[in-house]
């Protein structure tokens, strides 16, 4: 597999001379802007497989770059910014953001969002989605669930709540986006029915409720599962 093409469009001169260097250690191909007009120029050219966007850029606010980007590419979009308010968070996040990493950071943190996040467009798509994560495994299509190899029961509102959160695979899901998927638009608002439900879920789904794994609260943003699908067979085998 080539190396992932990873755009970076930010205009603090210190932070890019730390990710250009830390990227191409870890094997990634960068690419940098500093400015709007320049990402969104060098992202319709070469189709980056990811791009990395600060939201204080000079010429033009990040989030118009975020909505303009989403009228035409699904790439993973990863959000740089020194804007730590919840609210820009979730703006952020409901306008088509994968992930969101609020300013200073370190290298092991964003890699990790990386690696998450292009996992997604780096996955052959599979006939029947199987996620195994420690003892939890998950089959989308039959709707079997177990838990360290007893199968677990869930309710509709607990199913879809579920599958809303495992087929971002790893992407965090805003209280808004949840209570929109699973409850439809009289949900809005009625965030403590997601808190009941999430609380639901983590009883029959972690090991140690208390201490969820899989499903790993967002504060005051929303929720994210934790989990990866197995390896897929080689082609003939």
């Amino acid at each position: 597999m080539s190396q992932p093409l990873i755009l970076i469009i930010e205009d603090e001169a210190p932070l890019r001379r730390f990710l250009i260097p830390t990227l191409s250690a870890h094997h990634y191909q960068v690419l940098s802007a500093a400015t709007a007009h320049e990402g969104l120029t060098m992202a319709r050219t070469h189709n980056p497989d990811l791009i990395l966007l600060d939201l204080g850029l000079p010429d033009l606010d990040g989030m118009a770059v975020l909505k303009e980007l989403r009228t035409w590419s699904r790439k993973p979009i990863v959000i740089l910014s020194a804007r730590n308010q919840e609210r820009d968070k979730v703006q952020a996040l409901d306008q088509g953001a994968d992930d969101y990493l609020a300013k200073p950071f370190g290298a092991a943190e964003l890699l990790a969002r990386l690696r998450v996040a292009l996992r997604h467009t780096l996955q052959t798509d599979i006939t029947e989605p199987v996620i195994v994560s420690g003892g939890l495994r998950i089959n989308l299509e039959r709707r079997d669930i177990s838990l360290n190899g007893q199968p677990v029961k869930l309710t509709a509102l607990e199913y879809r709540l579920l599958e809303a959160l495992v087929r971002r695979q790893g992407k965090v899901a805003t209280h808004s986006q949840l209570l929109a998927e699973v409850w439809g638009p009289g949900g809005e608002g009625n965030t403590h029915y997601l808190r009941i439900y999430m609380a639901m879920l983590r009883k029959k789904l972690e090991t140690d409720p208390t201490r969820p794994k899989h499903f790993t609260t967002e504060p005051n943003v929303g929720y994210r599962f934790n989990g990866e699908a197995p390896p897929q067979p080689e082609p003939g085998n």
